[in-house]
């Protein structure tokens, strides 16, 4: 037991050096550095992600915040109507805010069919954000000018399937 402990200590030694300065950990500056002056790096703006609490796995209510920069169609996952059919449950995998906002969402409606387009963009209101590229489900509620019915639901950002001969 002892020798396994005192080799720990050695190979802890070993590994580099580090002071304690107003609590925080600071590594020692490398031989030879000019005045012992740890070099620093420039950071631009960077965003924590907000965490809200919700259900494990489920996905994170937004609204459209329109005048997004550079904003694109996105895939939906799936558009669950209410029980009136008055409204669509829309959900989708998206990015991290501010670098993926819900910028507005577009709807068409006809006697057959509803066709619902997200649209993504950077907020407008952080310039240059630097966020985690990791994948968040989103939803958002979509509501009709009328009860859904027998209408079929289709996504806007995919492309229309062409009819068979």
């Amino acid at each position: 037991m002892i020798p396994v402990l005192a080799g720990g200590l050695l190979l802890t030694a070993a590994c580099g050096t580090q002071s304690v300065q107003s609590g925080a950990v600071v590594p020692e500056a490398p031989a030879g550095a000019a005045g012992g002056a740890v070099p620093s790096l420039s950071v631009g703006h960077t965003v924590a992600p907000r965490v809200e609490p919700t259900e494990k796995g489920a996905p994170k209510p937004v609204k459209p915040e329109g005048h997004a920069i550079g904003p694109h169609k996105v895939a939906w996952l799936s558009a669950k109507p209410s029980k009136d059919g008055r409204s669509l449950r829309v959900v989708w995998w998206s990015g991290v805010e501010p670098c993926q906002v819900l910028d507005r969402v577009t709807v068409k409606q006809t006697s057959k069919r509803v066709t619902v387009t997200l649209w993504e963009g950077q907020s407008g209101r952080i310039q240059n954000p630097v966020c985690i590229d990791i994948a968040i489900k989103k939803v958002t509620t979509v509501k009709l000018k009328a009860p859904l019915g027998h209408r079929k639901v289709v996504d806007g950002a995919k492309p229309a399937s062409k009819p068979k001969n």
